[in-house]
């Protein structure tokens, strides 16, 4: 894409409410901001030089005088007639007066009075003929004056227009090409010639004191000629790529700022200032959606300045439809602009189902992974990025021994080992305070141990409440078992997930059967803390039972299951295979070890399945068992398609590589049962029975035997019911 083009804002000179917009080619806006700062001297120079000129003063002196002939033959008609009647007509401060004359001089006021009272009133009526004469004369006195103004305004024109033509003809030539700037040159040489006076006076100002004004301090009448350049694309080569990290309204659209004047707020045009559309427009913005989101009204102000493809720039309160102070409505600038949002995809989900406007909007999605495989490329593209981020931030260089603790790292965060986080902030969160532990120490590289320090102090700071957690174990206040065995008692492992830090904790799960309905009863369900998934995996318990004991009899059972001590919400069914071991052992009374806890779901066909979380849960009952010593008996049992998702920490690998601690992956119930309770399991023979004494065959004589109570039970209530039969007519 091209780099977009320059975006000017100019005076209206006849709306000064309506800033106009240029937008030109790269780089004219600059020169034509620095070419108007020059005009203003320059005209101001020319001006005083063309009204000074011998020419314009001898035509200005040409039309005054001839008003003041006029009014002096009007004058000097009056006079001589009053000559003539012995009046002679006088010129004081405040106008003309009438005096009597007698031999050529005026007749002081006693003499007057001396004279005839009808000689006096023969005077008195002369003068007042000859002021209403001298009225008359003078009446066209006015018309004459404005008659002289004209002319006087047309020589100004005439004069200012000739002064004005050269400075701005010059920037007609520079900007012959490019109409916009010339029509906006037409309007300012219109302009000019009607503030010859303020022209005139700054010269004569700026003569006496030639560096008392800058261009910032140039007078009011001087600043409606600068150019606002709010987007200068000089020496750009390809489409703009912006990023605002603060969305708000009038960083995205534009803002028009105010200043204080004299208690009031008041504002030009050189005040607009531009938003990340302006700045982008012709190239690309990326926003933070959620960012977005969270700023009020800015969401709503990029949808409307995208689908009517214009930038206004307008206050809050007026997209808000709420009475505002009067401002400026700058000209709106065409928007062609591609908007990228970034944000994770429950963001962009909710945003398609709530918002019909915004999938019209934004028609392309790309679903990036957060994470990167295993393969060869993929380890080496990595390293790379480790590396380079290290750079890139100023950190000490890394050791490959170090690249190989943060790609450990990464691994543990996506939890599988053939997938590694992409999450670039953890990285350098990691990198920088690795960086700080080698800097203490005066290392000039980042080694593993630094690595592993960073990630050892990461887990301390975070790790409160795992450690009262494992201090209430410890001391027995919450009740886990890690030696001897136990019927119906297991334990089970959860992942509790505060902000960014994870940790495993067992918990202890207690089943117990007897004759019934066949139904499996969730306590913590019934007690409103079970979720619906955690409902589904004890029905499908239910569903396993009957199926693999009780196919050709009703299971006759009713059990419960509870997690003991657990007194907030329980859901997911992570702890579905844990039951159904609890209900297994309960049923054929056989104990279970308690040095082993157990992970993983299962379906009704007894495969167990993979859960989430594995690596905290093994870790979680680990700690527990070191902190009451390793025996060599205890250890942890997962689905066998999990351990694809083991990284496990040191201090487990070492204790499972010296034979103190095991994890057990487990793909069959079957399986799992046989390591908790050591006792052969057993296959259905070809009688349809499991054999007698294995564990399972137990379980199905226990089951066959509250069926056949069942059965008897049904028909001593039905003998009740009719006291009148028999058993042979029962």
């Amino acid at each position: 894409r091209p780099p977009g083009t320059d975006l000017c804002y100019v005076s209206d000179f006849q709306e000064p409410r309506c800033p106009r917009a240029l937008q030109l080619r790269p780089g004219l806006g600059r020169r034509l901001a620095a070419d108007m700062e020059r005009l203003v001297e320059d005209l101001a120079d020319a001006l005083k030089a063309a009204f000074q000129n011998e020419e314009h003063r001898t035509r200005r002196q040409l039309i005054e005088e001839e008003f003041k002939e006029r009014q002096e033959e009007a004058v000097e008609a009056v006079e001589k007639a009053a000559r003539g009647q012995g009046i002679a007509l006088l010129r004081a401060p405040t106008g003309f007066l009438f005096a009597p004359m007698r031999e050529g001089r005026v007749i002081e006021p006693e003499a007057f009075q001396q004279l005839a009272e009808e000689e006096r009133k023969a005077i008195a009526a002369k003068i007042e003929e000859l002021q209403k004469q001298l009225q008359a004369a003078l009446a066209a006195a006015p018309s004459w004056m404005q008659e002289t103004r004209a002319k006087l305004r047309a020589l100004n024109d005439e004069t200012a227009a000739s002064a004005v033509r050269h400075p701005i003809a010059r920037l007609r030539e520079a900007y012959a090409g490019e109409p916009t700037i010339t029509a906006y040159l037409d309007a300012v040489e219109a302009d000019v010639r009607g503030q010859i006076g303020v022209f005139l006076g700054y010269a004569e100002a700026h003569e006496q004191q030639p560096h008392s004004a800058s261009v910032e301090e140039l007078p009011p009448p001087f600043r409606r000629y600068r150019v606002n350049l709010l987007i200068d694309r000089d020496g750009a080569t390809e489409a703009p790529v912006c990023y605002e990290d603060q969305p708000i309204f009038e960083r995205l659209l534009g803002r028009i700022e105010q200043r204080a004047e004299m208690g009031t707020l008041t504002t030009d045009f050189l005040m607009i200032r531009p938003g990340a559309l302006h700045c982008a427009n012709g190239g690309f913005l990326y926003l933070d959606a959620q960012k977005l989101l969270q700023r009020p009204l800015a969401y709503e102000g990029l949808k409307r300045a995208l689908l009517a493809r214009e930038l206004r720039i307008e206050s809050p309160l007026a997209a808000m439809g709420v009475l505002a102070t009067q401002t400026l409505e700058p000209d709106p600038v065409p928007l062609d602009v591609k908007v990228a949002l970034l944000g994770d995809r429950q963001l962009y989900y909710l945003l398609s189902q709530l918002d019909p406007e915004f999938p019209e909007l934004f028609t392309i999605v790309a679903d990036f992974d957060d994470e990167i495989e295993t393969a060869d490329a993929g380890l080496l593209a990595f390293g790379r990025q480790v590396a380079g981020l290290a750079a890139a931030h100023g950190f000490r260089p890394l050791e490959p021994a170090a690249i190989a603790a943060c790609l450990e790292d990464a691994l543990r965060r996506a939890g599988d080992v053939e997938r590694l986080s992409a999450d670039i902030d953890s990285i350098v969160d990691l990198l920088r305070e690795a960086d700080h532990i080698a800097g203490l120490e005066g290392a000039e590289t980042i080694r593993a141990e630094h690595v592993h320090a960073a990630i050892g102090a990461r887990e301390r700071r975070l790790a409160r409440l795992r450690d009262r957690t494992l201090e209430r174990i410890d001391e027995g206040t919450v009740s886990i078992a890690t030696d001897g065995e136990e019927v119906g008692v297991i334990n089970g492992l959860a992942v509790l997930q505060l902000g960014s830090f994870a940790f495993g904790r067992p918990s202890r799960i207690t089943a117990t059967v007897r004759m019934g309905a066949g139904r499996v009863v969730d306590i913590e369900r019934e007690a409103k803390l079970g979720g619906p998934l955690h409902a589904k995996g004890v029905l499908i318990l239910q569903g396993y039972l009957a199926a693999t004991f009780a196919p050709d009899f009703p299971l006759a059972l009713s059990a419960s299951l509870v997690f003991e001590q657990s007194y907030g919400g329980v859901d997911g069914d992570s702890a579905s295979s844990t039951e159904l071991y609890a209900l297994l052992s309960a049923l054929a009374e056989a104990p279970i070890r308690q040095g082993l806890a157990v992970t993983g779901s299962v379906n009704q066909k007894g495969e167990v399945q993979a859960i989430g979380g594995v690596n905290e849960k093994i870790e979680g009952f680990f700690d527990v068992c070191a902190a009451r010593g390793l025996t060599g008996r205890q250890g942890v049992l997962i689905p066998a398609t999990n351990t694809r998702h083991l990284m496990l920490a040191p201090r487990v690998l070492e204790a499972v590589a010296a034979g103190r601690f095991a994890v057990y992956p487990v793909r069959r119930i079957e399986e799992g049962i046989a390591l908790l309770t050591g006792t052969e399991v057993g296959s259905r023979g070809a009688d349809g029975h499991f054999p007698e004494g294995s564990l399972y065959g137990r379980i199905e004589s226990r089951l066959r035997a509250f069926a056949e109570a069942q059965r008897r039970f049904g028909k001593a209530g039905d003998k009740d019911e009719k006291p009148g039969t028999t058993e042979d007519d029962a």
